[in-house]
């Protein structure tokens, strides 16, 4: 049986540790520990599931498999440097209603003809993004839905599809069965991200993960997974920050 562990994690930071806390040492935050079962699993089993990949010769990679693509909005471009690269991970940060759906929902329609693009969704269903896609004139017959939180499953979909660009919408809302905790806990938020990025990258899917950002902070941790991400940014009032 796999062995179940108790940790004590910090809710501002992510910090873990062996002991309960009431300051951080970390963040030196007052207040922000919780109690977090986590379960083992065998890192050798998980190995043998996964194809080994080869390293590549750096010198050999020539500069136009570097391109970027276009999001279509030319302040977006110019916080990601120039473009979308294929195979990144993106963190988009914002309040709940502020418009990350949309604004990710209008970049899948200016990938048209590129590819295919998966929107994963915890959230709304079809029917609620379809409304969204009408309001807005959305018309890519490329873009494909899936509703659902299990990232087994969405990881399955992503090798099946193999898609241009994979949205989740939101981090939050994902949970992976190798962890205890509830969705939406540090734990599930960093295995969730640690996950998609390991399949995308070897995949060399771009990657765009949409994460919720409130006043105190209990149900987002861009600290958490922004050391996973090439870009993180902060939309506020329709205006884009980059942190």
């Amino acid at each position: 049986m796999a062995k179940v562990s108790t940790v004590f994690v910090c809710s501002n930071c992510g910090n873990e540790s062996p002991k309960w806390f009431g300051k951080c040492p970390a963040c030196n935050e007052w207040n922000t520990c919780y109690e977090e079962k986590q379960t083992a699993i065998n890192s050798n089993a998980k190995i043998q599931r996964r194809e080994m990949p080869e390293p590549t010769l750096l010198n050999s990679i020539k500069k136009q498999d570097i391109a970027r693509s276009s999001t279509g909005f030319e302040e977006l471009d110019r916080v990601l440097g120039g473009g979308l690269v294929k195979g990144s991970l993106t963190l988009i940060g914002g309040e709940p209603g502020i418009g990350k759906s949309t604004l990710i929902l209008q970049i899948c329609d200016k990938v048209k003809g590129e590819g295919k693009v998966l929107y994963v969704s915890g959230e709304e269903s079809a029917e609620q993004i379809k409304i969204r896609a009408d309001r807005l004139s959305i018309n890519n017959e490329d873009i494909l839905f899936l509703g659902e939180t299990d990232m087994d499953i969405i990881e399955n979909a992503i090798l099946k599809v193999k898609p241009k660009l994979v949205v989740i919408d939101s981090v939050q809302t994902m949970y992976s069965n190798e962890i205890t905790s509830s969705p939406g806990s540090v734990s599930q938020v960093r295995e969730i991200t640690a996950k998609i990025m390991r399949t995308c990258k070897q995949e060399a899917i771009t990657t765009i993960i949409i994460g919720h950002v409130t006043k105190d902070r209990k149900h987002c941790r861009p600290k958490s997974i922004r050391a996973y991400g090439r870009y993180s940014f902060i939309l506020r009032r329709r205006k884009i920050f980059y942190i």
